[in-house]
């Protein structure tokens, strides 16, 4: 897989050479449950329920996870590849050095969660949930965020390039260093203190300013 180069210096997910086949179930999956070093694919999990569950240098391939509730859960080096997580609820999970990739995470609930060192890459995240949540060294590139809720978060470090963010809720979300000049920003809900800093072009900017209430003459 070829790695795109980044703005934002993302360290990515380091992984032993060799995993062995993990193999998940409802039945080995409880709460606080530890799973690593090794893969999962091609498998569904879902009507399952489940607390402070920790991955480890986990590859997870094609996947799907239906209705799963994993609040609180811990990833550390974990990779997700061509996998559906949509409408999942990770609430106050703990991410570091984690990559989404040509994921599925439409509804996603990532509320009050910790990311560092997180990429989510060619993903549908329309609808997704990460208010309220701790965001430093993080990418989304060329993702789907329309409608996604980013209000009350703090976001350092974090890029986006080429995303759809239509409607995306920044509200209470300083936007300060960020660079949305390659995005879709229209209709984006901020407040005018939580733009300032934010790099925008002239076109979006009038675009924000017409959300803000503001008369350009």
């Amino acid at each position: 897989m070829e790695e795109k180069k980044l703005k934002t210096k993302v360290i990515r997910p380091k992984f032993d050479t060799d995993l062995d086949i993990i193999e998940l179930s409802k039945e080995n999956i409880e709460d606080e449950s530890i799973f690593s070093f090794g893969t999962v694919s091609d498998c569904c999990l879902e009507n399952h329920e489940a607390d402070r569950v920790n991955f480890k240098q986990v590859i997870f391939t094609k996947v799907i996870f239906n209705k799963i509730t994993f609040r609180r859960i811990e990833m550390t080096d974990v990779r997700f590849e061509n996998c559906d997580l949509s409408n999942v609820d990770f609430n106050e999970a703990s991410l570091h050095r984690v990559e989404f990739v040509n994921c599925k995470i439409i509804g996603i609930n990532l509320s009050e969660t910790t990311f560092r060192d997180v990429i989510f890459e060619n993903c549908n995240g329309e609808f997704a949930f990460f208010n309220y949540s701790d965001c430093k060294q993080v990418a989304f590139l060329e993702c789907q965020l329309r409608s996604s809720d980013f209000q009350n978060s703090k976001l350092l470090k974090v890029e986006f390039r080429e995303s759809n963010m239509l409607g995306a809720q920044m509200n209470y979300t300083s936007l300060k260093g960020i660079d949305f000049t390659s995005c879709n920003i229209e209709g984006m809900g901020v407040n005018i203190a939580d733009v300032k800093g934010a790099r925008v072009t002239t076109t979006q900017a009038i675009s924000l300013s017409s959300i803000l209430g503001l008369i350009i003459k």
